[in-house]
């Protein structure tokens, strides 16, 4: 009778310890699966705005239009929302006026922020001019083109506080190892707009592209009143006619 009860609890026990280890053993696939998943993803995310974990990213601020050494609250949430990518990457940022930086971004990922009407980001025009040549951006204006976006024969106006555009452009200059990002928007609320749009959703545009080191998109913001910012979508991707000379 001993021997049978002994038998039993040792089969009590056995289960026990079976049921624990592999327990662990589930936990631990699941915990690594997930860990590999987070960081296949966090790659992904990376290999799309070009950011390379351990490295610096240098953020190029612009101004308010027309308002010297001065950043509108939106530019500074644009900012924000960089540096928050860029710690979740595992990479520093450096921050530059765009009053005065010249020069390469060498083997810095650069985040340029801003459009470039009334000197707002001097630093982004010379980026159109120089890698997208095929992009317009109309001056401001009493008219409905005021500071309408010019791209393939096509105009995406700016009606302000109701439906707005910013361009998103990724290439890498010439004499630099690391690619530029710029976000030019009709205002700060679009560059804003456009940032957050692609953090949420890097993926799905990736998938929509036929390359991530470069492209060209428009961004579309609408229902701002009752949105704000968070309500951006993609609109068009311009990268063949954008970095093409008419």
């Amino acid at each position: 009778m001993f021997e049978c009860e002994g038998a039993a609890i040792l089969s009590v026990v056995v289960n026990v310890l079976v049921g624990l280890a592999t327990s662990f053993i589930g936990g631990a696939c699941v915990w690594l699966w997930e860990r590999g998943k987070r960081s296949r993803l966090l790659r992904r995310k990376a290999d799309f705005f070009g950011v390379v974990p351990g490295e610096t990213c240098l953020v190029v601020i612009g101004n308010k239009h027309n308002r010297r050494d001065v950043a509108t609250h939106k530019d500074i949430r644009a900012i924000i929302e960089v540096a928050t990518l860029a710690s979740q990457l595992g990479s520093d940022v450096v921050t530059e006026s765009s009053n005065d930086f010249r020069g390469s971004n060498d083997n810095r990922t650069e985040f340029c922020i801003g459009g470039p009407l009334g000197d707002a980001n001097v630093r982004t025009g010379g980026h159109l001019a120089t890698h997208l040549p095929g992009f317009t951006i109309l001056p401001w204006g009493p008219g409905p083109e005021s500071v309408a976006f010019i791209v393939g024969g096509e105009r995406y106006l700016w009606d302000k506080g109701n439906v707005e555009h910013a361009l998103v452009a990724k290439f890498t200059p010439p004499q630099a190892s690391r690619p530029v990002f710029l976000v030019c928007g009709q205002s700060s609320l679009a560059n804003q707009a456009a940032i957050h749009y692609l953090k949420r959703d890097h993926r799905d545009v990736a998938a929509s592209l036929s390359s991530t080191d470069r492209f060209c998109l428009i961004i579309k913001l609408a229902g701002i009143g009752t949105y704000g910012f968070q309500n951006a979508t993609l609109e068009r991707d311009v990268t063949d006619t954008a970095f093409t000379r008419p």
